[in-house]
């Protein structure tokens, strides 16, 4: 009995004795594995860059056009003929609509007949009146007659040549509002008319600026129509009062627009330049982690011939065209990830992938 026992407890051990040796060398081997250490991460390095930039002031602002004409009807009348298409370019004085004129040009032959008349009288008067067969407030009456007759002729052809509504300027038009055979009273709207180049760009600045704002500034703007193009103005006007209720001041710059790219009523971020300029320590925006807790880089350092990445806070300013401003918290000439912050950590190993 005490043998089996003894044999049991023998197996026992051995059994044990296998696992817990297998166990340590599964426990070896991770650890060792784990020893290695992981290859560095490739990552995109940008430089941070010293530089001058111009002191400019922010504003929102609105885009004109030039001119803005409604384009109305001066006498009453039907549409006889509709002589242009809704956003077509026109110069101006060309004919966009045709009224009907059949009963004035009637009454215009009436009228010629009348002057025609009271031409031959004063002419015979005239005869007359030189042969002393004449008084001379006959010959008045005559020459009277014959000039009233040459009014109306000419206030009636004025008349008709308002029946050819023309375009005041050259410009763009806009959608038109009437159709063939509607009738048209005076001042009813036909088609808007707006000359695109060049453009205004109005936009207000808090009156603390107004000693800052002066004629011929250069102004760089921006319209989401266009992301990543910038457009810019300059300064020809300011408004001389400051709006009581905002407590802001008016600013309209004009800028050319010969592709119509940009049109009227559109939303523009404005920036108005400076001659003053600040010198400022600039990496491009990608390169920023923002935070409700503060914005980060992480910054590449080389640690023994190692090149390892540590995130470090910093304070940013303006941004323009893609690049951010660092007030604080980095160098020039310290190099910062550029893209794919989310896999690091700290103290990681990294690699720099070659610019393409």
């Amino acid at each position: 009995m005490l043998k089996r026992i003894l044999l049991l407890l023998l197996l026992s051990a051995l059994i044990f004795g296998g696992l817990a040796a297998n166990k340590y060398r599964q426990i070896e081997t991770m650890k060792a594995r784990f020893a290695i250490p992981p290859p560095p991460t490739r990552v995109a390095a940008v430089t941070a860059t010293a530089g001058q930039w111009g002191r400019s002031l922010f504003g929102v602002g609105t885009l004109a056009a030039v001119q803005d004409v409604n384009v109305m009807s001066e006498v009453a009348g039907q549409i006889a003929a509709i002589r242009f298409e809704s956003g077509k370019e026109v110069e101006a004085g060309d004919v966009l609509v045709t009224l009907d004129a059949s009963v004035d040009e009637a009454e215009l032959r009436g009228l010629q007949a009348m002057l025609q008349l009271a031409a031959v009288q004063f002419e015979r008067a005239g005869k007359l009146q030189h042969d002393r067969a004449l008084s001379r407030s006959q010959y008045d009456e005559a020459d009277a007659r014959r000039a009233e007759a040459d009014a109306m002729v000419k206030a009636k052809q004025a008349l008709m040549a308002k029946k050819n509504i023309r375009a005041p300027i050259s410009g763009t038009l806009g959608i038109r509002r009437i159709d063939l055979g509607d009738y048209l009273a005076p001042g009813s709207q036909v088609v808007t008319l707006q000359a695109l180049d060049p453009m205004f760009v109005d936009f207000r600045l808090p009156e603390r600026y107004v000693a800052r704002i002066t004629k011929g500034q250069t102004v760089s703007l921006s319209v989401q129509s266009q992301p990543g193009k910038t457009y810019t103005a300059e300064v020809t006007a300011i408004d001389p009062a400051v709006d009581p209720a905002t407590r802001m001041v008016k600013v309209r710059g004009k800028l050319p627009n010969p592709a119509h790219e940009l049109r009227p009523g559109m939303f523009a971020e404005v920036h108005l330049q400076e001659a003053a300029s600040d010198e400022v320590i600039a990496v491009p925006e990608s390169a920023i982690t923002y935070s409700p807790y503060g914005n980060s880089v992480f910054v590449i350092e080389d640690q023994q011939g190692v090149l390892k990445v540590n995130r470090r806070a910093i304070t940013t300013g303006e941004v323009r065209v893609g690049m951010v401003a660092v007030l604080k918290g980095l160098t020039a000439g310290e190099r910062v990830v550029a893209v794919g912050q989310n896999r690091l950590r700290n103290d990681m190993p990294v690699e720099i992938a070659p610019e393409s």
